[in-house]
């Protein structure tokens, strides 16, 4: 109450200034020990006179603002760093990442976007499929599809049986053949068929709608657009450097690796006239590519060559069968998945790509073998998938032609027309195939196979590998280490596109196996512990660590294109197979999206069923989704180029006010310049301009120059250096025509080079 009101205002003038401060102090280029100097006296400042602003009664009411509003600060930061700790498994990908580089951790951190994904697939298909037919649906044993047949009770629960997903297994809520078709259950009278359909089909929208909107997101983090390939050393010298890298070994191979691109670059730019080196190379990689393609076309043939084969052994008698001869496709697609990435990398070493590049093309590889394997063996499967429909029919048949010879029989017989249903135990009644229940199984069996051979290999390829490497290299002829075997490298292509893929048999198979997103929710968890004990147990970081992109688009395009790619045959077998006839909720339908249509015709008005009946046709829905997905996508990229250009013009603003004050002599008005001029020697100690002095005799004026050659170091004639010192000394008016002479050695140095003549402002040594 003593102040007046210019102190007070004053007081608040220098309290914001101090507020400020505290906010920024952040992006100040000062020393440490400056910044915490100013921030404990700022800090002090804020402490001591904010609660005095106030005047009488207000002084208490603003105190409690004040203090209102630091703790809505410290409950906003702390709420921050709670949000920050839940992420999931944050800090071992922080370890891995500052192991192995960024290149290594946006595997994980893929890996953890997937299990999210999944995650909320999962909830879709338990909350509004399994978990309504467990609670409201009809017991197990209660009808003939939840009762396991009379011939197979013996050993519906031995271990093999299990093992290939046979006996109890078949016949529960894992599998499509376990649930009712009736239109509703339960007392909330829920409609399990149309839930069942609309969350088939809710898993490929709600897949593709966050795969679209992740890849919007990661185009808006692309930075201004720069052309890296305008400024290829500009860009070396200043973003190359991986600032995650914490482990000594990663930094030095990253420092090495960075040199090594240096030198590269500049061998690049010497020989880039050099044609026979070029076809030389292009030859290279004709050959490589061709050898490539021969190996993808005969792991096709080999996988169709196996189903086949195995579609032959389903009509033999299994107890004569091996296990190999049981489990062979599986075997086989396994199999090609683990042999054929190290052969496509060892033949890639010929076309001698960069290694981010290297990288595209081996996830290309790979991305076409997996997809040229389950497209091969979904098309040997849809071949099985029509004879048992073929067999289901003639089954069918002879039921209907039974319970017509029955009831005729039983009605000649008592002379009545009131026939009683046969009396007939669920496990007797004849089954047919159950053709979905057999996709649904293929597909259980090639992601459990999946993840047995992948754990088998990084146990036996990277851990095993490890261990005789640490453990007999004292005792060999050569170097462990250094030679052959030494310890393996993190496989980035092969992880990524074992990720991408298993996520293409869960969307594929989720149809026909609802269980399966929990088996993928189990296979993602363990995969996280696993994968991450393994790569830093047992792998050393790459030669040559690069740094991961900016976004993870690349791996999202493979994503999208398989997500495309598995709703093709699932749309198929919607729209074109008949559902089988004592199995699945669709059972007693012509095609399975004739539960939409049957909703359609009686719970709703028939205005509103023509405008539904013309709207689901697929020629307009396929179109329409793709439409708003495309135009989502486009909003969203120009958004960021939206911003992109705002920030292009603060830069264009911000150069074109540094060149008129450096030719209007005036001090800058960056307020980074500003505060990077604060880190040069302080201005009194530069020493004073030096007077002009007549010209000594032996100066001579350059012919046609108005002014005289100066000395090295010398001032002109009204130059002020305490005003005039700039950190960017002004471009040279001639172009440089000489090639730059050698460096200076330190003072005192015999063997270096001798300083030359004249070639800079103020360097040389004085004239002789």
């Amino acid at each position: 109450e003593s102040l007046s009101e210019g102190e007070i205002a004053a007081l608040k003038e220098q309290l914001e200034e101090k507020k400020k401060l505290i906010v920024t102090l952040r992006n100040k280029p000062w020393r440490m020990k400056k910044r915490l100097v100013l921030l404990k006296e700022a800090q002090k400042f804020v402490e001591e006179f904010e609660g005095a602003l106030g005047k009488g009664k207000g002084k208490k009411l603003y105190a409690f603002k004040v203090m209102m509003t630091k703790k809505l600060i410290k409950f906003k930061r702390d709420f921050e760093n709670f949000k920050t700790a839940c992420i999931p498994w944050e800090r071992k990908i922080k370890d891995v990442e500052s192991h192995f580089g960024s290149s290594v951790a946006s595997y994980f951190i893929f890996l953890r976007w997937m299990y999210g994904l999944n995650m909320v697939l999962f909830g879709f298909m338990f909350g509004l499929v399994v978990l309504p037919e467990i609670l409201m649906g009809l017991p197990y044993g209660s009808i003939p599809r939840k009762t396991v047949p009379r011939e197979e009770q013996d050993t519906a629960m031995d271990f093999s049986v299990l093992n290939d997903f046979e006996g109890f297994c078949k016949y529960s809520f894992l599998f499509y053949g376990y649930y009712n078709n009736d239109r509703t259950i339960g007392v909330l009278k829920f409609r399990l068929p149309l839930s069942y359909l609309l969350v088939g089909v809710g898993i490929f929208g709600y897949s593709l709608m966050v795969v679209i909107r992740t890849m919007a997101r990661n185009s808006n983090e692309g930075g201004d657009g720069a052309e890296e390939g305008e400024f290829t050393f500009s860009w070396k010298m200043f973003t190359s450097w991986d600032y995650l890298i914490g482990n000594p070994e990663t930094a030095d191979n990253k420092f090495a690796s960075i040199t090594t691109s240096f030198k590269e670059s500049i061998v690049d730019e010497q020989e880039n006239q050099k044609d026979e080196n070029i076809h030389l190379r292009r030859f290279l990689r004709v050959l490589a590519n061709f050898l490539i393609t021969c190996t993808l076309g005969g792991s096709g043939y080999l996988i169709y060559f196996v189903v086949k084969r195995s579609q032959d052994f389903a009509k033999m008698e299994q107890d004569k069968l091996s296990w190999l001869e049981k489990n062979e496709v599986e075997f086989v697609m396994s199999l090609l998945g683990l042999v054929c990435p190290p052969l496509f990398e060892t033949i890639a070493e010929l076309e001698d790509y960069h290694p981010r590049i290297a990288l595209k093309w081996q996830l290309g590889r790979i991305f076409a073998l997996f997809l040229g394997n389950l497209y091969t063996f979904l098309f040997a499967l849809f071949d099985e998938v029509n004879e048992k429909l073929e067999t289901e029919k003639s089954i069918r048949n002879a039921t209907i032609w039974a319970l017509n010879q029955y009831y005729a029989n039983y009605s000649s017989y008592f002379n009545t027309t009131d026939v009683p249903p046969p009396n007939v135990s669920p496990a007797d009644v004849i089954r047919g195939p159950c053709w979905e229940n057999a996709v649904g199984i293929g597909f259980v069996k090639l992601v459990v196979s999946d993840i047995q051979v992948s754990y088998l290999t990084i146990l036996v390829g990277d851990f095993l590998r490890a261990v005789i490497v640490r453990f007999l290299n004292y005792c060999w002829c050569w170097d462990l280490e250094a030679g052959f075997p030494s310890y393996g490298e993190f496989d980035i292509s092969g992880n990524v596109l074992g990720l991408v893929f298993n996520q293409g048999m869960i969307w594929m198979g989720a149809f026909y196996a609802p269980g399966l997103v929990g088996l993928n929710i189990l296979r993602l968890l363990s995969s996280m512990y696993y994968q991450c004990w393994a790569v830093m147990c047992c792998n050393v970081p790459h030669e040559r660590v690069f740094k991961a992109s900016r976004s993870n688009n690349f791996y999202m395009g493979l994503l999208l294109l398989v997500l495309f790619l598995s709703l093709l045959p699932v749309v198929y077998a919607i729209m074109t197979l008949s559902p089988s006839f004592d199995c699945g909720p669709f059972s007693g339908q012509d095609k399975i999206y004739d539960v939409v249509m049957e909703t359609i015709e009686q719970d709703l008005p028939s205005f509103i069923a023509n405008i539904f009946t013309y709207a689901t046709n697929p020629g307009l829905i396929l179109p329409a989704v793709l439409l708003m997905l495309a135009l989502y996508y486009l909003n969203a990229v120009s958004k960021g180029y939206k911003q992109a250009n705002m920030d292009l013009k603060k830069k264009m603003k911000m150069a074109r006010d540094e060149e008129k004050n450096r030719r209007n002599n005036k001090d800058s008005t960056n307020q980074v310049m500003i505060d990077l001029e604060d880190l040069l020697p302080k201005k009194s100690l530069i020493p004073p301009p030096i007077e002009e002095e007549p010209t000594p005799p032996g100066v001579v004026n350059a012919k046609g120059s108005k002014s005289p050659k100066m000395k090295p170091g010398a001032a002109a004639k009204g130059v002020n250096l305490q005003k005039d010192v700039s950190l960017a000394a002004p471009n040279p008016r001639a172009p440089v025509t000489y090639a730059p002479g050698p460096r200076r050695g330190p003072a005192g140095n015999a063997r270096g080079p001798q300083p030359g003549p004249s070639r800079g402002r103020g360097r040389a040594g004085p004239p002789r």
